[in-house]
């Protein structure tokens, strides 16, 4: 049965239109976003986050497929056996329905398509599930934590904006519903798992999900950007390709027979300075880093394992492809000269990309349309990267259309854990874009 709405926000720009309805106050919002904050999980174990947004849209009457219902494996990267299983145990204890979970296979992730029953194009959201892997601030000015709605989840937190994302999804959805009768075609919701380390949209790229999608809206709630500004078409998305290396040494007793062991964490350390010093490029940005170094067995014995994860970053594929190559190469290097064997995996990748222009002023249009809103920029350097741009080529690469753009929500006050916080208020504003391009789309401006 699907819910019936009759009350209209006198202050939405949506709701102002006539015949048209807006069901979603900022307290919605704020308490949906709240909820989602306190259970984190990390990417490509979103068990809870997949199981809240499967029954929510199905409550709707969306068309729901999660998992390998859409996600082949064979696709999948940067996934962990270890997180997934012991995510899983945590969605079981928090009362996740076993059917959804069978139903997930293993693999988290979301699509939920509204079909209106008339002709029309299909307008596609992309929405990210993961948090990152760090500490909640104990700190009484973070906002979470005075507030009482921090991480559950020692070492996890969703300090990007991703619960933010998935909470004005959720009311758009209800927005969609209550508006049915005056919309067009299909919009579908993509859940994309693993965006944090740019992991999850390639299998989503090759799933097919996006092969009949007319337009691709993407967003972001920006913490380092002034609150109630916009950004219609941040440039500057760096290529970004995130790499494993694993070194494979022999062991040996330290101090009884030193000389029969090769050093696996000495090819892994030489390996990080090297990399950390690879050139820069003439043609445009570069970035580098060594993120993580695992190795050795224990302090009297020559380390025989060195695991290390390592992301580069260019302004344009060239760029990233020759940085990727000659991080392989220069690790291959440390690695003979240790005498120790070395191998690499690629675990996720983004590219660049060049918005619509049509998509561009109708985001113009509809963000001047928003709350809260006090400047709309053209564009701004993102200087990062996100593989939604793998999703954007994609749809571009069939016809559709696609944007991205950021919705500032910075902070006022200046303290160190402002970065990892944004103000709730700018929800609003992010979700008032989104119905007003809804709208705009659908053929009813």
């Amino acid at each position: 049965m699907q819910p019936t709405y009759d009350q209209t926000d006198p202050t939405s720009p949506a709701g102002s239109i006539p015949h048209w309805i807006d069901p979603v106050r900022e307290a919605d919002l704020v308490a949906r976003r709240r909820t989602v904050h306190r259970t984190p999980e990390t990417g490509w174990a979103e068990f809870i986050a997949t199981a809240r947004a499967a029954e929510f849209f199905t409550s709707l009457c969306f068309k729901v497929m999660v998992g390998r219902e859409f996600i082949d494996p064979i696709y999948v990267r940067g996934r962990s056996d270890a997180e997934v299983s012991e995510s899983e145990r945590l969605a079981k204890a928090a009362g996740v329905s076993p059917i959804l979970l069978q139903r997930m296979g293993g693999l988290t992730g979301l699509c939920a398509t509204f079909d209106t029953g008339r002709p029309g194009k299909t307008l596609a959201f992309r929405v990210e599930l993961d948090a990152l892997k760090m500490d909640e601030p104990v700190d009484p000015d973070h906002i979470p934590y005075k507030e009482g709605f921090a991480s559950e989840r020692p070492g996890l937190m969703h300090a990007c904006g991703h619960d933010g994302h998935q909470a004005v999804a959720f009311e758009l959805g209800r927005f969609i519903v209550a508006n049915r009768d005056r919309l067009t075609g299909r919009i579908r919701f993509i859940f994309q798992p693993g965006e944090e380390g740019s992991r999850g949209a390639y299998p989503i790229v090759q799933s097919g999900l996006l092969d009949d999608v007319d337009t691709l809206l993407c967003a972001h709630i920006a913490t380092d950007l002034q609150a109630g500004t916009v950004v219609a078409a941040p440039e500057k998305f760096l290529c970004t390709t995130k790499i494993d290396l694993h070194f494979e040494g022999v062991p040996a007793h330290a101090g009884m027979q030193p000389q029969l062991g090769r050093n696996a964490l000495l090819a892994a350390a030489d390996a990080a300075l090297i990399l950390m010093a690879l050139p820069r490029h003439s043609d445009g940005m570069t970035r580098v880093n060594v993120g993580t170094l695992h190795a050795g067995e224990g302090r009297n014995v020559i380390a025989a394992h060195a695991d290390m994860e390592v992301e580069v970053r260019g302004e344009n594929e060239a760029i990233n492809r020759e940085l990727a190559r000659e991080a392989v190469t220069r690790a291959q290097g440390c690695a003979m000269a240790f005498g120790v064997k070395m191998s690499h995996k690629i675990m996720g990748e983004a590219v660049d990309f060049v918005p619509d222009d049509g998509i561009v002023q109708m985001i113009t249009v509809c963000a001047r349309r928003a709350r809260y809103v006090r400047e709309v920029r053209p564009s701004v350097p993102l200087n990062g990267s996100d593989d939604a741009t793998l999703m954007i080529r994609r749809v571009q690469s069939q016809g559709g259309r696609a944007g991205y753009f950021l919705v500032g929500a910075g902070l006022e006050a200046s303290h160190e854990h402002a970065a990892v916080d944004f103000d709730e208020r700018y929800l609003v504003t992010l979700y008032d874009i989104f119905a007003n391009l809804v709208i705009g789309l659908s053929g009813n401006w």
